[in-house]
């Protein structure tokens, strides 16, 4: 340690190198701060110029409303050449972002309560032995590659779900309208819903675990049994860290491509929850989904500055998320941890 703090002159001497004094420290660590903000202001600055085209020939608001078949208007782009008029910008996003808000909300939904559940057991009342392999297992979970997800759902669950779960007369009901194998809402919401839930998991196993063992006890001696304890203190006491779980796997779940790609139908259409069960069975395509399957398209300007819109909205949701996860978490820290 001692030969790493020192340097040698020409003339043969040593001595210490100064260490950073907190007014050189607060700069520099600012510099590098306020670098990567730039990257990220610059980034969206970025893809905002490139969507522009879309954005002006659609209206900016207009363009996420719904109107004709996606699918068909960005075919019919690929067709427009390399100096595409106005009207070949056309396009009415609404049912990719229909299928992005119901695969990410219903996934976020279900995964947030089976995460805090399984957290609280895992700090709480799992034996040790157990929680020396779970707690790593959840780890291990979470840094799956998923593709790896993407090819169950295609391979498993998807085949169990067009064979057994979907009858011939439901197939036969909706024919004329859509085509349902296997792949759709349902199991684009599985898949999804796994893929993120070790994420919150390992999240709020650690903030459970930052909560001082005294406060539980402290409830426990006021008469609260464990449950109530553990409930009313630890999770009330973790909130923040629950929050910014959820708002990292919704980010997760909406920048997911490549899995969903392979399980939703990938198709651009709106499951009609009028159509009962079948609903859950229909073909959808998320913004992600759209940017990964166009991409032997971009040499179309048309589609070219469609999938970067799409790349536009999904970096205002994630801003979004996070603005709202840091205003959620304010007034829940005066009342816990700083988690």
């Amino acid at each position: 340690m001692g030969e790493n703090r020192k340097r040698s002159t020409p003339a043969g001497r040593v001595f210490a190198r100064e260490p950073w004094t907190d007014r050189q420290a607060a700069w520099r660590l600012g510099a590098v701060a306020c670098l990567v903000l730039l990257i990220i202001v610059l980034m969206v600055g970025f893809v905002a110029v490139r969507a522009w085209p879309v954005l002006q020939a659609n209206g900016y608001v207009k363009w996420l409303g719904s109107g004709g078949d996606v699918d068909r208007q960005l075919g019919d782009m690929i067709k427009t050449g390399q100096h595409p008029p106005d009207s070949a910008y056309h396009l009415r996003a609404w049912p990719l972002i229909y299928g992005t808000l119901l695969t990410t909300g219903v996934a976020v939904l279900v995964g947030l309560v089976f995460s805090l559940f399984s957290a609280i057991f895992i700090v709480e009342f799992a034996p040790a032995r157990m929680r020396a392999i779970a707690v790593p297992a959840v780890r291990l979970l979470a840094a799956v590659p998923s593709v790896i997800y993407g090819l169950i759902g295609i391979l498993v669950l998807a085949p169990f779900v067009g064979n057994h779960l979907i009858s011939l007369d439901r197939k036969a009901s909706v024919q004329n309208v859509v085509q349902i194998d296997g792949t759709g809402v349902l199991v684009a919401i599985v898949v999804l819903t796994v893929m993120i839930t070790p994420i919150m998991i390992a999240i709020v196993v650690d903030a459970l675990r930052a909560i001082p063992t005294a406060w539980t006890e402290g409830a426990c001696a006021l008469g609260a049994n464990r449950w109530e304890a553990i409930w009313t203190v630890s999770v009330r006491a973790a909130r923040p860290a629950i929050v910014a779980a959820a708002v990292l796997a919704t980010a997760r779940a909406l920048g997911e491509a490549v899995a969903l790609s392979m399980v939703s139908g990938s198709r651009g259409f709106s499951p009609n929850p009028i159509d009962g069960i079948t609903y859950i069975f229909e073909p959808i395509r998320p913004l992600a989904a759209s940017m990964v399957e166009n991409v032997d398209a971009l040499n179309a300007p048309a589609v070219k500055s469609s999938v970067y819109a799409f790349a536009l909205l999904l970096l205002l949701s994630s801003l979004a998320l996070s603005i709202g996860g840091y205003f959620a978490k304010l007034p829940m820290r005066r009342q816990g941890l700083r988690i």
